[in-house]
């Protein structure tokens, strides 16, 4: 019993003693907000599209990928918000449209991701030809440093700085290897200038109005 009451009379001093040792807890850091979204090069976006249209079909072959704006994300040099591409299966004479963004993009039909569209028909003879996605090795800044090193489109550059450039690549008769086509304007129609970048070596071929 002696044992006993010694035991309970000491059991608070302890108890006190361990709560003094532990000392003031660490306050918890705020959480970082969200850092805005990036845009990104059209390698990176047309790769991400190639895995689930490679799903798709096996034998997918890209026709064209194009810059898309987003009011949400400001474009860089060579880099856009969101991108679209199509694959074709020859295979199958299928088309299917994705498209690639960086964030939900409020009042339109892009999502955050990879999104596929519907199936298509296709057939060859088009001015557009299917290539192979390893042809596609200058990544859209590259293309951009390129187009720019061109007196003529460095000229038109610094005259009309504040035109949007846009980027279309795809391979068709006028070259033997995809090239890239940067124009300045919201549409090919409207655009008063482009300089075409071959995609594969990364080398000026020829500006065009």
């Amino acid at each position: 019993m002696k044992l006993r009451h010694k035991v309970v009379a000491v059991l608070p001093a302890v108890l006190l003693l361990t709560s003094c040792s532990e000392g003031p807890k660490p306050a918890e850091k705020a959480k970082e907000p969200p850092k805005p979204a990036e845009p990104v090069t059209a390698l990176t976006a047309v790769y991400r599209m190639f895995t689930q249209a490679r799903a798709w079909s096996p034998d997918c072959k890209l026709l064209r990928a194009a810059s898309l704006d987003l009011k949400e994300v400001k474009a860089e040099p060579g880099k856009a918000g969101a991108w679209e591409a199509t694959f074709v299966s020859e295979a199958n004479q299928r088309a299917r449209r994705y498209t690639y963004s960086v964030i939900e993009a409020s009042g339109s039909n892009l999502h955050e991701g990879v999104s596929g569209g519907p199936m298509d028909s296709w057939s060859p003879g088009g001015q557009a030809k299917p290539f192979l996605i390893q042809a596609f090795k200058t990544d859209s800044p590259a293309a951009y440093q390129e187009a720019l090193g061109n007196p003529k489109a460095k000229e038109y550059s610094g005259q009309h700085p504040e035109i949007p450039v846009k980027f279309l690549i795809e391979q068709t008769s006028r070259f033997p290897d995809p090239a890239w086509r940067l124009y300045w304007g919201e549409s090919l129609s409207t655009s008063g200038f482009s300089v075409f970048v071959d995609a594969m070596t990364g080398k000026f071929l020829q500006t065009s109005r």
